[in-house]
């Protein structure tokens, strides 16, 4: 058994900290984060390191347990100070059932899927959202990195970026506001560059920040994801924690969870707050790969490494993990 606390102090070791309604990046002792990330690479990875492929394109599958699903498996450290996605290629499923669902998913969506356009929104308006249960709603902090690199990313997937107002959850007069929730179940990938709030009490009210308009708050839950029928083959949700929410023994329920529910087999989510800069370089790069190469875990990990030249610090490059089917 892995205690909570050394993850959670392996993700403090890396500049991962957490706070009332979220998880942010620090800067911290760079002597501190080779130790931590080695010990967790001990503990977990060392013990099957001979079994695990040397061709650094074959795929490892991790299916973690408990508070497993908050380690950052790519920054993971051997004795060499070598990070683990620099020798595999790596993604997590939230459990073994769920892993033969997403390949059906993908099987059945396969052909109608490709025909669909993609769905870019980045930045949008944020609503106002109290972080502390009964505290006075506020605003959400704008964005512009978001912006930036949803206007950056849409040309990679052939579409326009919907930002700012633009990118309401329901459903307007055409011509007035954009309908995300509804563009969402034509769209063959969709990513969404914006807040993320996890809810570790209940699961299903993490959600996605969107324009807020008239009596809709903008906030699309994991709960209302469950609702809508998706053809997507693709997630990718460039937001702060969406990888998390509350933990049970056979998975995380949130947001992950829900798309997968909702149909999609291949969603990629953050472990804790992530940097704009970092982030629009590592997902631009992600997509350029995807255009080269569909396979999705390929893409990921070989956009990490190019991250990693400029920004070598693993807050920068290790928070997203590929949930799902790779290709």
């Amino acid at each position: 058994m892995i205690k909570e606390g050394l993850v959670d102090i392996s993700r403090l070791s890396i500049g991962v900290r957490s706070r009332a309604g979220g998880i942010v990046a620090t800067a911290v002792d760079n002597a501190n984060k080779p130790k931590r990330l080695q010990q967790l690479y001990d503990l977990l990875i060392k013990p099957i390191a001979n079994q695990l492929p040397s061709n650094p394109s074959d795929r490892v599958i991790f299916i973690p347990q408990g508070s497993l699903f908050l380690v950052p498996f790519p920054a993971l450290q051997d004795e060499q100070n070598k990070y683990l996605v620099e020798k595999h290629t790596i993604l997590t499923a939230p459990s073994i059932q769920l892993l033969d669902l997403t390949r059906q998913q993908k099987l059945a969506q396969q052909a109608k899927s490709a025909s669909l356009p993609n769905l870019v929104v980045g930045n949008p308006t944020m609503p106002f959202v109290s972080l502390i249960p009964g505290g006075k709603p506020q605003q959400l902090p704008p964005l512009e990195g978001a912006e930036k690199e949803a206007k950056a990313i849409a040309p990679l997937l052939n579409n326009k970026a919907i930002v700012g107002s633009q990118a309401t959850e329901t459903a307007f007069p055409e011509g007035v506001v954009e309908d995300i929730a509804q563009k969402m179940t034509q769209a063959h990938i969709i990513h969404l560059a914006t807040h993320g709030l996890f809810d570790d009490l209940r699961g299903l009210g993490s959600a996605v920040a969107l324009a807020p308009f008239g009596k809709d708050d903008g906030l699309l839950t994991a709960e209302e994801i469950l609702d809508l029928k998706l053809q997507a083959e693709l997630v990718v949700l460039s937001a702060c924690d969406t990888g998390r929410g509350k933990i049970t023994g056979d998975g995380v329920i949130g947001l992950s969870r829900s798309f997968i529910s909702a149909g999609v087999p291949s969603i990629v989510v953050s472990l804790w707050q992530v940097p704009d800069t970092s982030t629009a370089s590592l997902m631009t790069e992600f997509y350029k790969n995807i255009n080269n190469n569909p396979d999705k875990a390929a893409a990921l990990r070989q956009a990490m490494l190019t991250t990693m030249k400029t920004d070598p610090d693993p807050v920068s490059w290790a928070a997203f993990t590929l949930i799902g089917e790779a290709d």
